[in-house]
């Protein structure tokens, strides 16, 4: 996955069983079990090379915490079940904005003015549907005609 140019993700996770967790700055949050979608950028040279670190993190290959998803996917019942991304534009805050509202104020928004980049579902799969969706919108809305939106497997190496 990090061969491709970067851009925009959102990762379809689920979490089995209720969490409570210290995500840094924000304190202590409890979650209870469902389905999530945390919506990043992968910009810049390494592209979605951080979407492969996030996937080391829930397999519990990699146990530091730099980003605000980093204290949701290090719960040992958390697992990323797929990845939407939009290849080659930043669409982070415009699909975040597309998404139900989130559960914890300020999750991966501490660099914009976003209320939350995290989403909370009932229903994994209407839950992804609603990211592709959001992806599909914010990708057309943009400049970006080269653009384009994938759906990839949380596993992927």
């Amino acid at each position: 996955m990090s061969d491709a140019p970067g851009g925009s993700y959102t990762l379809v996770v689920d979490l089995a069983s209720d969490a409570s967790l210290s995500v840094g700055a924000l304190g202590d949050r409890d979650l209870p079990a469902g389905a999530y979608a945390y919506t990043g950028s992968a910009l810049g040279a390494g592209g979605f090379s951080r979407v492969d670190r996030h996937r080391r993190t829930a397999r519990g290959e990699h146990d530091v915490r730099h980003w605000h998803v980093d204290y949701l996917l290090g719960h040992p019942d958390a697992r990323i079940d797929r990845v939407v991304r939009s290849v080659g534009v930043d669409v982070e805050c415009a699909v975040a904005e597309r998404l139900p509202a989130g559960p914890v104020a300020g999750f991966g928004a501490s660099d914009c003015g976003c209320p939350s980049h995290l989403a909370a579902g009932d229903d994994r799969d209407e839950l992804a549907a609603r990211a592709e969706a959001a992806h599909e919108a914010a990708v057309a809305a943009s400049a970006a005609p080269e653009a384009t939106v994938e759906v990839v497997a949380g596993s992927e190496e």
